[in-house]
């Protein structure tokens, strides 16, 4: 199919169209000019396409246009029940989804409401119970709001799973699968994610009807308007080689990733201490919290972000000049969502990963995903803690080269601090608060789930 020249030739709602031009949108990007017919056709899609490309409005816009000739003036909640439902993996991912809708559906009388976990679910239940078409939501949250009745699925008309392989990677599964009983049989089904594995197309067999394919991009492969680097550090080098990196470059709105609670919150104080604007976002954090961070690093406030991946998802900030893993991701697929934080919308972008000997597997992994080397690049470190050991100098010098002696008991990847063994199940418990919040940083591999930790320790109880 043609990519179209403007949102004119959708035959979308002139109110809609209007409201994206408002936004500055001009022409489609390739994964909405392919889903948008089909969503509006009402098929089943699922579409994949790199971060950054605009899957929201390529589910939205139809759908919201599919609602329209529903939508009622009047201010009773009956009048405006559940026609819509998107499901979001991250609060971070939830909010920026249901910002675009409302601005998409300014203008009209159709209402969005948005629930998430670690807030207070009061001005949740008023305005789910005040009536809205469309309710984009976290999993744990909204069975929440389900079980209070504040809400009802009965009349849901079309589902969208945003970031389906991550809401499925965070073990949301059980919790999916008892939101789409709820929900009528006749309706249409999305799902819209960065990657689709083998794995989770048969899943989505189970819930799908005849769905049609639609990939704009090669699966798992990062923006190639991402420069990428790989520098090759000690353990003990890695604060002093980021902030060099940061003042040799330059850079002043940086998002770092790291692996764990724990060493997001450390870094971000070591940072601090070396005089450079930073603060974290991670999981033990509430909402308003993590919000304030985020909008301080939006606005400038803030030069550098550290973060786990809970972040990975949903951020979307303009022209993020560079992300830097402090830690090589467990998972090389995060790799791809990590670095498409930036290169985002036809901008350039540059990714930098610190990566020490223990990761050296963990990085085969990642180059074998993408189906490319990552450029070695060089550090003279100037932190003062005096000279390379040998082994790192000459890994340095001459890239991937294997040292002469390779100790036998390295690890594929850095295990997890201890406090996270025990502070995220890798099953959200169905109903409680929070049970987004307990998963979103799960990502940890599965011979290291705390219940067999526990077994191991020779604990009785589990």
């Amino acid at each position: 199919m043609s990519e179209h020249q403007d949102f004119d030739h959708f035959g979308l709602d002139p109110r809609i169209v209007a409201a994206v031009k408002r936004m500055g949108y001009t022409r489609p990007t390739p994964i909405q000019s392919k889903a948008i017919p089909l969503v509006l056709a009402g098929r089943d899609v699922m579409g994949a396409a790199q971060t950054g490309t605009g899957k929201t409005a390529g589910f939205a816009l139809p759908i919201i246009h599919r609602l329209l000739p529903q939508a009622n003036t009047s201010m009773s909640p009956a009048r405006h029940p559940v026609r819509a439902l998107i499901l979001a993996p991250t609060r971070e991912l939830a909010d920026q989804v249901a910002e675009n809708v409302r601005m998409y559906i300014a203008g009209t009388p159709l209402r969005c409401a948005t629930v998430y976990g670690g807030v207070d679910m009061e001005p949740q239940t008023q305005a789910l119970r005040s009536g809205a078409e469309i309710v984009v939501a976290t999993p744990g949250r909204l069975l929440d709001h389900l079980q209070q009745k504040n809400t009802s699925l009965s009349q849901v008309q079309a589902v969208v799973l945003d970031e389906a392989d991550r809401m499925l990677d965070m073990g949301f599964l059980p919790d999916i699968s008892r939101i789409l009983n709820l929900l009528p049989k006749q309706r249409q089904s999305l799902m819209f994610s960065a990657t689709f594995s083998e794995e989770i197309k048969k899943l989505a067999a189970n819930f799908l009807r005849e769905p049609v394919l639609v990939e704009v991009a090669q699966r798992n492969a990062p923006a190639e308007l991402v420069q990428q680097e790989l520098y090759r550090v000690h353990e003990s080098e890695k604060t002093a080689a980021l902030l060099q990196l940061l003042r040799n470059r330059g850079l002043k709105q940086v998002l770092v990733f790291v692996n764990t609670k724990i060493g997001c919150r450390r870094l971000a104080r070591e940072l601090v201490k070396s005089g450079i604007n930073a603060d974290a976002i991670h999981g033990d954090k509430s909402q308003e919290e993590r919000m304030k961070a985020l909008e301080g690093f939006k606005q400038g406030t803030i030069d550098v972000l550290v973060a786990t991946d809970v972040a990975a998802r949903g951020l979307d900030i303009v022209e993020l000049p560079a992300v830097i893993n402090y830690d090589v991701p467990y998972a090389p697929e995060d790799y791809v969502h990590r670095i498409g934080r930036t290169g985002r919308a036809g901008a350039s972008g540059l990714a930098m990963t610190l990566a020490t000997g223990a990761e050296d597997r963990a990085v085969a992994a990642i180059e074998r995903l993408i189906k490319r080397p990552i450029e070695v690049k060089t550090l003279e470190l100037k932190s003062g803690r005096g000279e390379r050991p040998p082994r790192f100098r000459e890994r340095a010098a001459h890239g991937r080269q294997a040292p002469a002696e390779r100790p036998q008991t390295r690890l594929a990847a850095p295990p997890p601090a201890a406090d996270d063994f025990f502070s995220k199940p890798y099953e959200p418990a169905s109903g409680s608060v929070d049970a987004e919040r307990e998963v979103e940083e799960a990502g940890q591999p599965a011979d290291r789930k705390p219940a067999r930790l526990a077994t191991l320790l020779g604990g009785g109880k589990r």
